[in-house]
């Protein structure tokens, strides 16, 4: 499992790695902690929870210069401090440099808690250059 892309995100935010097989899936565990709550009941920022999604669809990828061009996505149970959520991505569309990517994120009791479609573009050289 080599990682060719996003090397030095915060994995703590973002997830970590379990399995990449480059140009067909990925799966990262993301731990729900306390610096990612919003109220006093531990409800989890939506914003951690696609952080976590799309690390997943980049990892698919897995290329160096692998940007997020759109994202089409669902919140469809909240997430809670202490919770794992784990995300699953597939290809569905590859057409040269640019992918269509389903990521989904199950709860410890595998119900899907969140889903989307990433839209990824290789580009010829990193964005910022």
């Amino acid at each position: 499992m080599e990682i060719k892309t996003h090397k030095e995100i915060n994995q703590e935010l973002c997830g970590i790695p379990i399995a990449i097989q480059d140009g067909e899936f990925a799966v990262v565990k993301l731990k729900l902690t306390e610096n990612m709550k919003v109220d006093e009941k531990g409800l989890v920022h939506g914003g951690f929870i696609f952080g976590g999604a799309d690390y997943c669809a980049m990892l698919t990828v897995n290329h160096p210069n692998v940007v997020l061009a759109k994202a089409e996505v669902k919140f469809i149970k909240p997430a809670k401090v202490g919770e794992e959520i784990i995300f699953k991505s597939k290809i569905l569309e590859k057409n040269a440099t640019k992918y269509l990517i389903k990521v989904n994120g199950f709860n410890k009791e595998d119900t899907v808690v969140f889903t989307g479609n990433f839209y990824c573009v290789i580009t010829e050289k990193h964005v910022l250059e």
